[in-house]
């Protein structure tokens, strides 16, 4: 299926990875290139000493394009993209911060910039400061979005810009990239799909519990990490979104933090302080703690998982080649039979 994302990118199919916080590793990320989408290297829970090691650990495992993410607003984000940047990698995607910087040194190169956003003034700064295109999240999405749900925001973005949009926030099958492209799309971002396959290395008791969710079983929050996000209705969240951490739960929580970015202590409260209050960096480091363990130990008692409405809609664990070839199957399909419907 060729649309302007498979152009843009270099890729046979329009479906992209979304980059998951622990999740999104060097043996998805390659999965799901070498499968025909894009694959996204999250850079967040690495140093920058251990990234450029993890940046060649995904090129030693596929051939095909890649990208890596960074939220801006996070400790040692502008060091790995940094490192990506001298890395060429073909595609890099930031949320959360200002990119211009990011847009021109991967220019520089030959390389790709998406930008995520879920607000049109966003979308408009990003097409502005010169982005290859838009990763447009809607209020479904895992996570951080904003209010307006994909069906409104897609097409009020669209209309908007030139740039090539993919959608994020609810995708998980066919019938989701058929509608993202009606909206006005031109593929998606799929994130918790990608989550509940073979080749994810979440905690095997954490995917069969997220497989017994259903589309209720998520709530959105701005009190789980400080910012406004969904999460799986865990026992753990639903705790943390009805008060705030103690001093001592966050001050425990940033020194795993510190130690496992390797970040000074300093910096990771002064650096986060000139976006947050001292109030969500205590809950971001909660938050990223409580991920930790729901990923590595499936436990949903003390940990935090984000997850998109989509889940109501996952059943199964297939492989990241499956869900690929069967979503844009499905999409092709249904797109047809909407056209005989009309011309009949």
């Amino acid at each position: 299926m060729k649309t302007r994302m498979t152009e843009l990118l270099g890729i046979k199919h329009p479906i992209m990875l979304a980059g998951m916080a622990f999740v999104s590793l060097p043996k998805l990320v390659a999965a799901v290139s070498n499968a025909g989408g894009i694959g996204m290297l999250n850079s967040v829970v690495y140093t920058p000493d251990q990234i450029r090691d993890v940046i060649r650990q995904v090129k030693s495992l596929t051939d095909k394009p890649f990208g890596v993410n960074a939220t801006l607003i996070f400790p040692n984000a502008k060091e790995n993209i940094e490192i990506a940047l001298g890395e060429k990698i073909p595609i890099i995607n930031f949320a959360l911060g200002k990119g211009d910087w990011i847009i021109k040194r991967a220019h520089e190169y030959g390389g790709k910039v998406l930008a995520t956003v879920a607000i049109e003034k966003h979308a408009r700064r990003a097409e502005m400061d010169g982005a290859d295109g838009l990763v447009v999240t809607g209020h479904e999405a895992a996570a951080h979005g904003a209010d307006a749900g994909t069906l409104v925001l897609i097409p009020l973005i669209a209309r908007q810009t030139k740039l090539p949009i993919i959608a994020a926030g609810g995708f998980c099958d066919g019938r989701g990239l058929a509608a993202a492209l009606v909206l006005g799309a031109e593929g998606i971002s799929m994130g918790t799909r990608f989550m509940l396959t073979q080749e994810c290395e979440m905690h095997q008791k954490a995917k069969e519990l997220s497989l017994k969710a259903t589309v209720e079983d998520t709530i959105c929050s701005e009190k789980i990490d400080g910012l406004p996000g969904r999460w799986l209705k865990t026992p753990a969240a639903m705790k943390m979104a009805e008060k705030k951490p103690s001093f001592l739960q966050a001050f425990s929580s940033a020194l795993q933090i510190k130690r496992m970015i390797d970040v000074p202590f300093f910096k990771l409260f002064l650096g986060g302080l000139k976006q947050r209050s001292v109030q969500d960096l205590a809950r971001q480091a909660v938050s990223i703690s409580g991920l930790k363990i729901a990923i590595d130990n499936g436990d949903f008692e003390t940990g935090v998982l984000p997850m998109s409405q989509a889940i109501g809609l996952i059943k199964d664990l297939p492989t990241c080649k499956e869900v690929i070839e069967r979503t844009v199957a499905e999409a092709q399909e249904l797109v047809e039979a909407v056209r005989k419907k009309i011309t009949s």
